[in-house]
């Protein structure tokens, strides 16, 4: 018995069939099958780190990636969207304030509706001290976000952004510390440290300003979104900017490091280009802008209240189902009165992947993120991005 199929019809239009796919849809939301599905045995006790309601959060989240396996079909008949990468700094001092990223510089259409799963994997390792300082930044963060965009009119757009943190030891280390010997990168101390940990510490003056040595999970700060197009030319391959805001409320736990006890606002402009090429289509695109924090919990004394942030990069689609992408992410630092690179120096990520469409309204993003300024961002963070109009 088939679970589900895909169906094209001659038209620009795809049909599809998945009724079926319900009367399975509990099995794919058993935690303990799925997780023996995905994850090789001796990683369940990094995953069992979670909380009830974590590993349940995860599992819906990997089950809409095996639901898009059963329902979907490659069209080739549709020019894929090339557009930045939905991902941020993911390091445990950032990630918890409301920090965009540089989104799509086309809104959607009137009562149209994007859904977008996003799940960050990062491994974070820094040690460093100086004669007054000590910081050790040493765990793994996988932060699942919900976003949803609606199209309220032809220059106007409203959406919301959920996000679910979770901070633990992981298991990346033995990967990254062999990795690192292979190629004869430095180990920054990370080889030297306890596998697996979870320590996130900053003293100065002999006083502890944050101590986070436990595993946890948890909604993190909720974001209300907003986008006014400036200009689309309307084209197949478009040139378009759009103005962005972005309200991020104090929704999650400061003391676990699931947010920051602040309230943000940011204001960016997001553009982008695309052309037609002999063999497929390629795009550039940017963004610029600014946030404004008001006080928060986490080293009160030392936060910034104004931080700038952009991007820039591009992409080349060959096929009409495969897009290879490129992208250089900065910010300034979200902290002050500090000589550790960690706290007071601008941050710089450089993400490599693709996307992959499935239809002409479903893709998903797959990219690793990398930290061009060490020591300000995770050592390697894995993004995937599911996104999908109706």
């Amino acid at each position: 018995m088939y679970v589900c199929q895909g169906q094209f019809n001659r038209g620009p239009l795809r049909e599809r069939k998945c009724g079926e796919f319900v009367l399975f849809w509990p099995f794919f939301l058993t935690q303990e099958a799925l997780f023996l599905i995905l994850v090789r045995k001796r990683e369940l006790d990094v995953l069992n780190t979670l909380s009830g309601s974590g590993r349940r959060y995860v599992t819906i989240f990997l089950s809409f990636f095996i639901f898009e396996a059963f329902c979907s079909q490659v069209s080739p008949i549709f020019a894929l969207d090339i557009v930045p990468f939905a991902t941020k700094n993911q390091s445990p001092l950032v990630q918890i304030y409301g920090l965009p990223s540089a989104g799509n510089a086309r809104l959607v259409s009137p009562g149209e509706k994007e859904i977008r799963m996003m799940l960050d994997y990062a491994s974070n390792y820094v040690e460093d001290r100086n004669a007054v300082e000590s910081i050790t930044l040493d765990g793994e963060t996988a932060r699942i976000t919900l976003h949803g965009r609606y199209g309220v009119s032809k220059n106007r757009e409203y959406g919301i952004e959920i996000p679910y943190v979770v901070h633990g030891g992981g298991f990346l280390d033995s990967f990254i510390i062999n990795y690192h010997d292979l190629f004869g990168f430095p180990q920054g101390g990370r080889d030297q440290a306890p596998r697996n940990r979870v320590r996130f510490h900053y003293t100065r003056d002999g006083a502890e300003k944050l101590r986070v040595e436990r595993s946890s999970s948890g909604f993190g700060d909720v974001s209300l979104t907003a986008g006014f197009q400036m200009y689309d030319d309307g084209k197949e391959y478009p040139r378009a900017a759009a103005l962005r805001i972005s309200l991020k409320l104090p929704t999650g736990d400061s003391d676990s490091l699931h947010g920051s006890g602040s309230t943000d606002f940011s204001c960016w402009v997001t553009a982008r280009d695309d052309y037609k090429l002999q063999y497929g289509h390629a795009g550039i695109f940017a963004a610029l802008g600014f946030m404004a924090m008001t006080g928060g919990d986490v080293l009160p004394e030392q936060q910034r209240h104004y931080v700038g942030f952009g991007s820039v990069g591009g992409g080349w689609s060959p096929l009409s189902w495969l897009a290879l992408k490129i992208q250089l992410d900065i910010h300034t630092p979200f902290y002050t009165d500090s000589q550790l690179r960690s706290l007071s120096s601008s941050s710089a990520q450089l993400i490599l992947g693709g996307t992959l469409a499935f239809s002409e309204g479903t893709s998903l993003d797959i990219g690793v993120s990398e930290d061009i300024v060490t020591k300000t961002a995770p050592d390697v963070v894995f993004h995937f991005a599911l996104r999908t109009r109706f």
